[in-house]
């Protein structure tokens, strides 16, 4: 059993005791802490704050839990049933509420869940925010509301076609082009809300020729849920008999978009954020963020429209903070977590996808061309599971000193700039694994350099 409690919300495999996964008690009392941490910051009078989840089997479960915790703590819920991440986001601000909860584990496999926590904008608590979350449920300050103060629960499930409409709305969104250049999409949605709600937006868009992949909302992942190469075999498959002219996978909570070319290949969800940059650049110069195990490919793009690029700690919230920071245009991460201001600030695969049509049909290109057209970069993504014994920030502070040569940045782990090359070390948010993310010119050459390092820390342990 496992129980993460951190930046990215409080995340854990269902079932087993108390304080070992995330169980009704660890949920309750969580919930309760959020709602207490919400009454004792709140800038607004809203009493309402709104719940979403995804198509995981515990969802309906956590669901209720969490709704009837909310009320216990005398907050009115709005809940809007099966939504994305970033639909409850918009949720939230289009309501007025004074925050959010969003029952999700992302990209964890079915066993796990998650309460994703957002305050009266529609964003994640901050570092310092989830800390006093943590500390109350710690303590366990808080106390439930009397009868005559018990809130209420509503249900609003208009959410999915607001967020489209807001998506459609988009200044730099062309559902003309897009309609007139009669694509066929095909969709792999890891049956979970995004089989609903993908296929509704393209539909908005004017794509009449949708192949739905893994499309039914049941919980039941068709296949290991994360949105990258060695899971999407199957709409691999599917683009190579050329049937379809490009192809999306999302991931259970749908905030990451991942991009498979018309020949079946991987766009790679690392230049999903890549082409919508350049897309938005285009038209609106500005500066660029993504977090630093994003590949330097939208450093180089955006540099390439005369406009500057810089780099967060790894986490949603730490990229939105640096993109207000610098009045950043475009952002996001380079696990096809696309962040668009004008619509709101969160990862968004339903932007990414309006906004990565509008480009393909403006270009007259094949996807596989316009992937041509970017610095070419590949990205070896590996992880090392923790184990007790390991001490995770003297190992950090070892390999600092190994390679104290070479440009170092610990703002988050450790991440080691070569001439040509990268290396990021950095202890994951959401699963008991340390990261371990290298770029270089070719995948033979960042796998090498990921198991050098490797080696490397192995020898430190």
């Amino acid at each position: 059993m496992s129980l993460i409690k951190s930046i990215s919300g409080i995340r854990g495999t269902i079932g087993g005791r108390p304080g070992e996964g995330l169980s009704p008690l660890d949920i309750v009392k969580f919930t309760a802490a959020y709602a207490t941490f919400i009454r004792n910051t709140a800038e607004t009078s809203s009493n309402l704050i709104v719940v979403g989840r995804d198509a995981r089997l515990s969802g309906p479960m956590v669901n209720d839990l969490v709704s009837a915790t909310l009320r216990g703590m005398g907050f009115d819920v709005v809940n809007i049933g099966m939504a994305s991440t970033p639909t409850t986001e918009v949720a939230v601000a289009g309501l007025g509420a004074c925050g959010g909860i969003i029952i999700t584990a992302s990209h964890n496999p079915l066993q796990w869940n998650a309460l994703k926590l957002l305050n009266a904008k529609g964003e994640f608590l901050n570092d310092k925010e989830g800390k006093e979350v943590l500390r109350i449920a710690a303590d366990e300050a808080f106390s439930f509301a009397p009868v005559e103060a018990l809130g209420k629960e509503m249900t609003d499930q208009t959410w999915n076609m607001r967020h489209i409409e807001k998506v459609l709305s988009l200044r730099l969104v062309d559902r003309e082009a897009i309609a007139k250049a009669g694509f066929t999409v095909a969709v792999d949605a890891v049956n979970s809300v995004g089989g609903v709600v993908i296929p509704q937006l393209l539909r908005a868009l004017g794509v009449k020729n949708i192949i739905e992949l893994n499309c039914e909302p049941n919980g039941r992942f068709a296949h290991t849920p994360e949105p990258i190469p060695q899971n999407l075999t199957g709409i691999s498959e599917l683009l190579k008999t050329g049937v379809a002219d490009v192809g999306f996978v999302v991931d259970p909570d749908v905030d990451r978009l991942a991009i498979v070319m018309e020949n079946g290949e991987m766009f790679v969800e690392e230049y999903t954020l890549v082409a919508v940059a350049d897309y938005v650049l285009q038209h609106t110069p500005g500066s660029t963020v993504s977090n630093l195990s994003s590949s330097r490919a939208l450093g180089d793009v955006t540099r390439a429209h005369g406009c500057e690029y810089h780099a967060s700690a790894v986490g949603e919230v730490n990229v939105v903070t640096k993109m207000k920071e610098t009045g950043a245009v475009i952002g996001g991460e380079g696990n096809g977590g696309v962040i668009y201001p004008e619509a709101h600030y969160g990862r968004d695969a339903l932007v990414g996808v309006a906004l990565f049509l509008t480009l393909l049909a403006h270009s007259g290109k094949k996807v596989s061309e316009l992937k041509a057209g970017y610095p070419p970069y590949e990205i070896a993504k590996n992880k090392v599971e923790l184990t007790p014994e390991i001490d995770v920030d003297a190992i950090l502070e070892k390999m600092k000193e190994r390679y104290a040569g070479e440009k170092i940045t610990d703002i988050d782990g450790v991440k080691i700039d070569f001439a040509d090359s990268w290396v990021h070390l950095r202890k994951s948010n959401t699963e008991p694994i340390i990261r371990i993310y290298a770029e270089a010119a070719t995948m033979e050459k960042a796998e090498a350099l990921a198991e050098s390092v490797k080696n490397v820390m192995a020898s430190m342990a």
